[in-house]
């Protein structure tokens, strides 16, 4: 019932929000053509003002143009409902001005007599000069402001579409973050394009309240003498006390928004508002001291005011003097106190370092990192970070960068859990080309290996770009090197991120969907360790954890199975049960659906002796003799060279009984290479065999075949 409720409440919220800007388009049309009561034209001319200031606030207090997207349809309606007040007023003026300065409202008489002060003459030249400074200063300036910028923003839109899809591309963006983007741009350029149009309603509206003025004195007076019978000098004193108390009560409002408009085009995009942004520009001891000095010269000038110049050089010289001791300040470096008791103390902070995730920089690598450069360093690892998180299905932990003197100036070094799994160095300024293989002209550079593939590649300067790619490199720069090695690594060694804590929350999203399913998997058959252990077998395997459904479901089936098998219960053996259940999982990440698997596989002898090898040693963390060892490692390594040539993904397929220890042996030399079992490959799935590892060497030219009917 409170859902209900609720929802209704938002659908007539919603309902009335929809039904107000007719109604009020529509009181809009009814003030320009039909009389309106003193007392609505009182009303009407303080909302108008109120509207004005709040639209004033909002433009001031922006962080960027677009956050008042709306602005020019304000403008628009503030514009509208100016001018019918001004004709609702004109009216009044005309038909009862000869009654007095009241005719009109208090609102009118007021303003008219504040500007005109007694002399009608001296109020039209004050309101002539307001109108100059609106209409050739304010609404001027703001109109070139917003043509200038519309233009420039059409022109730059392709540019900014073409780095979204760059950044979408290098994986610093998501989907829907560049779907975003594409957005803010496609509005930045309908705002600027809507501002350029909208700053001629401005100048239109200050142009109508001239005409209005005229109209209002030369009518009035017309209609005074002639048609009421008043002298000259009282119909013009009337009419123009109430003509100009009109114009100025619409003319306030105008010079508001014109100002608010001049605002938005002229700001700069800035996380702080426009007086946040001024002032913290202003705050600058430099820029102070000068205007000291000056105005103290020019107060102790013979002939100057120096009862003004002096006292605000002092000010200024006292408010120059405070900015510098406050920027002292803030460069000191920050001294904690500490009580006796408390200087000896060694806290676990001192000792531990509980980032999971760290990478470490010499100095020359500190402005890749440095905000005031953009960090593109940190830009590109957020981007891994949540590229990486869908693609394995839990969330990589923040990285921590910190510069470490004990490096050389441009090494860097990657560590996980405390451990350096990655090291190799960067310049900054310089761009890596990585050698393609088919390079037409070669380009002189500081020779390397890249860090990530040990393909052959040169650090070379910036000018030489366009040369390197003519001559057929691949060039990147020293953030995406870096960025690029630790994708690398974190997706080779993600299980040593999973843990207690990720298997927990990954337990929690699942029972959002399906409760009955979690409470069958935990704390029964499986316990939170076993499932964490688990999903660290997969992940070290190549398995992602994004479908943790179905793989809760094929945890339940492999445990269920392993309870009524005799003996101990095995994770091992659960885990082969897991990827049995689970094997188009794995094979879809390796190659499309529509073409076949290529596979390495052993020859019945190796098969064989694998077995016996596995059936004598049982229980052995590596029951293959060395030598045997060492012959199936260099008999896979000489048959899968010719598919790596070619760059094509393939896997390792052997016997249920052999696919763990196999794994062991080639992991080091293969840790991007699955070994699968056959109970692994699905029905469905066709098999290229690519090649035979029999111990002779003896490849097989390739063939498409479907391995679970034809096993031989």
């Amino acid at each position: 019932m409170l859902a209900f409720v609720s929802g209704y409440q938002a659908q007539l919220g919603g309902t009335v929000r929809a039904g107000i800007l007719p109604v009020v388009t529509l009181l809009l049309v009814i003030f320009m053509i039909l009389p309106v009561p003193v007392m609505v034209l009182d009303i009407g001319f303080i909302v108008n003002i109120t509207i004005a200031l709040a639209v004033l606030m909002v433009a001031l207090n922006a962080s960027k143009p677009l956050d008042f997207s709306s602005f020019p349809t304000v403008l628009l309606f503030a514009t509208l409902l100016r001018l019918a007040l001004n004709v609702a007023s004109t009216r009044v003026v005309l038909v009862e001005g000869h009654t007095g300065p009241h005719a009109a409202g208090q609102v009118i008489e007021a303003f008219g007599n504040l500007l005109v002060g007694g002399d009608y003459v001296v109020g039209i030249f004050v309101f002539v000069i307001l109108m100059i400074i609106n209409l050739v200063v304010i609404t001027k300036g703001a109109g070139r402001v917003s043509e200038v910028t519309a233009r420039f923003t059409l022109d730059a839109m392709p540019g900014k579409q073409m780095a979204i899809d760059a950044d979408l591309n290098a994986g610093l963006l998501t989907p829907e973050d560049a779907k975003q983007r594409r957005q803010e741009v496609a509005t930045e350029s309908d705002f600027y394009g809507s501002m350029d149009g909208a700053s001629k309603f401005v100048k239109g509206d200050a142009v109508a309240g001239v005409l209005i003025l005229v109209i209002n004195i030369i009518g009035g007076m017309i209609l005074g003498v002639v048609t009421h019978d008043m002298p000259v000098g009282e119909a013009a004193e009337t009419y123009v006390l109430l003509a100009v108390g009109d114009a100025l009560v619409a003319q306030i409002p105008a010079l508001l928004l014109s100002i608010a408009a001049a605002a938005i085009v002229t700001r700069v995009a800035s996380p702080m508002d426009l007086s946040g942004q001024i002032g913290s520009q202003f705050c600058n001891p430099k820029a102070w001291i000068p205007v000291t000095v000056i105005l103290s010269v020019l107060g102790l000038l013979p002939g100057m005011p120096h009862w003004v110049i002096l006292p605000i050089a002092a000010l200024t010289g006292f408010f120059s003097w405070h900015l510098m001791r406050r920027e002292k300040e803030a460069q000191a470096p920050a001294e904690p106190s500490l009580l006796p008791e408390q200087k000896n103390h060694i806290a676990w902070s001192d000792v531990t370092d509980g980032a999971v995730l760290g990478i470490e920089i010499g100095y020359a690598l500190v402005p890749l990192v440095d905000d005031r450069k953009g960090a593109p360093l940190m830009q590109r690892l957020t981007g891994i970070r949540r590229q990486l998180s869908r693609e394995l299905g839990f969330v990589i932990p923040l990285v921590r960068v910190k510069d470490n003197m004990a490096l050389s100036p441009n090494s860097y070094r990657i560590r996980i859990n405390g451990v350096t799994l990655g090291e190799d160095q960067a310049w900054p300024d310089d761009l890596l080309a990585l050698d393609s293989g088919d390079i037409e002209e070669q380009v002189t550079g500081k020779t390397c290996k890249d860090p990530t593939f040990g393909l052959d590649a040169l650090w070379i300067s910036p000018e030489k770009r366009s040369e390197a790619v003519v001559s057929g490199y691949t060039v990147v720069d020293a953030p995406t090197v870096i960025a690029t090695h630790f994708n690398h690594l974190v997706g080779l060694y993600a299980q040593e991120l999973f843990g207690m804590d990720e298997a927990q929350s990954l337990l929690d999203n699942l029972k959002d969907t399906a409760p009955q399913l979690v409470e069958g998997l935990t704390p029964k058959p499986l316990s939170l360790y076993q499932i964490t252990a688990i999903c660290r077998s997969l992940l070290g395997e190549g398995v992602p954890l994004k479908d943790f459904r179905r793989l809760s479901e094929a945890m339940v089936q492999a445990a269920a199975d392993e309870a009524v098998r005799d003996g101990p219960p095995s994770l091992d053996n659960i885990v082969d049960g897991v990827r049995k259940r689970i094997g188009s999982l794995i094979i879809q990440s390796l190659v499309p659906i529509n073409m076949p698997l290529p596979v390495i596989t052993l020859g019945a002898e190796l098969e064989s002796l694998l077995a016996q090898a596995i059936e004598t040693g049982d229980g052995a963390s590596r029951p293959v003799e060395p030598g045997l060892a060492q012959k199936i490692i260099a008999s896979v390594e000489e048959a899968a060279r010719p598919v790596m040539a070619q760059a094509r993904r393939f896997a390792i397929v052997t016997s249920p009984t052999a696919r763990r220890t196999l794994l062991r042996l080639l992991k080091p030399g293969f840790p991007e290479t699955p070994v699968l079992s056959f109970e692994e490959l699905p029905d469905d799935k066709a098999v290229e065999v690519v090649a035979v590892v029999d111990g002779r060497l003896e490849n097989m030219e390739p063939q498409t075949v479907d391995y679970r009917k034809d096993p031989a």
